[in-house]
């Protein structure tokens, strides 16, 4: 049997190829029961459309660009499914790439992606606001976790909930803390570590700030030996994969957690509910941060030259077992 075409199609229902074409690339062309009869037509026959030829009718590649820092952090797996999903769902799919946590890389990538992709997701960018501006430049763009005046974005403020974390801290009993920055190119890093300086000037307590320090396992045991150099009893870490290094670093010297310290993490990842004691955190809304993602790229795509979006969503506090009451000794 030959494959089946537009041509095959439209015999069968006898109106024109021009008309089956317009039902699967231009729908809104086509009366809904002409429509629906190219469709059942198209089921019957097992006719798939060519993505190659529906990109030369509407000019698509129907395919969104999405970098990411470092695929190895557990934060970016959950965002790339949800992105993933909501692409599908809107007719796209989505190419991967890792920057490895370097600000050339990434606006390289942008450049890399323009001619093959309809528009591009940068998470969490390394980048200068000047190196975003001039890679993006024409391109349909959005960045998560990263505000920029000129380009939509998309980003989780957790300013709500570090600041309940630092009351459940206090309630605990706890009066000196470490503040563990992140990456210093990171702007998540740095509106956390701003949350958690206003907390603590509003509360009157003490807060040492220690980094920063890079967000992987390693910069986490590092952070952990750090803070044992300090009189404080609580930690913040700049996220969950940090926090589990601090964890083990502490458990690796003999320091019960939360016995001697409190650790808070942010994000909660998977990570943080299977690591033993299981890491107090900051929840990020991960499908709705990808889903809104890509829904604010597709209206970019589909009317260029539109203002900027600016989407903002809560985290919310996530107390487990790696905080408690201050140790009396």
């Amino acid at each position: 049997m030959s494959k089946p075409t537009i041509y095959s199609i439209a015999r069968r229902c006898g109106v024109s190829a021009a008309t089956v074409s317009r039902a699967f690339n231009r729908p809104e062309l086509v009366s809904p029961p002409v429509r629906e009869q190219i469709m059942a037509a198209a089921r019957e026959l097992g006719y798939q459309p060519s993505s190659a030829a529906r990109g030369l009718v509407t000019g698509r590649a129907e395919m969104i660009g999405l970098i990411v820092p470092d695929i190895t952090n557990p934060f970016f797996p959950l965002l790339v499914r949800a992105i993933q999903r909501t692409a599908e769902r809107m007719g796209s799919s989505v190419m991967l790439v890792d920057a490895e946590e370097s600000a050339a890389a990434e606006v390289r990538h942008v450049a890399q992606l323009r001619s093959r992709v309809d528009g591009v997701i940068v998470a969490s960018p390394r980048s200068s606001s000047a190196a975003l501006r001039e890679a993006a430049r024409g391109l349909p763009c959005v960045l998560l976790n990263r505000p920029l005046r000129e380009l939509s974005s998309v980003i989780c403020d957790n300013t709500s909930a570090l600041f309940d974390a630092g009351e459940h801290l206090y309630k605990h009993g706890h009066r000196s803390f470490a503040l563990l920055a992140g990456p210093s190119a990171s702007w998540a890093a740095a509106r956390r570590s701003q949350a958690i300086r206003r907390w603590a000037r509003g509360r009157g307590v003490e807060l040492v700030e220690l980094g920063p320090f890079r967000a992987t396992f390693k910069g986490g045991r590092q952070a952990g030996a750090a803070l044992l150099g300090t009189d404080a009893t609580a930690a913040f870490a700049f996220d969950d994969l940090t926090a589990c290094g601090v964890l083990a670093e502490l458990a690796g010297r003999g320091v019960s957690v939360p016995g001697e310290r409190s650790v808070v993490g942010c994000d909660d990842v998977l990570l943080a509910r299977t690591v033993t004691p299981s890491l107090t955190t900051v929840t990020a809304p991960m499908d709705d941060l990808g889903a809104t993602a890509v829904q604010v790229l597709t209206r970019q795509i589909e009317t260029p030259g539109g203002e900027p979006e600016h989407v903002r969503l809560p985290g919310v506090f996530a107390p487990r077992d790696s905080t408690g009451p201050r140790s009396a000794s």
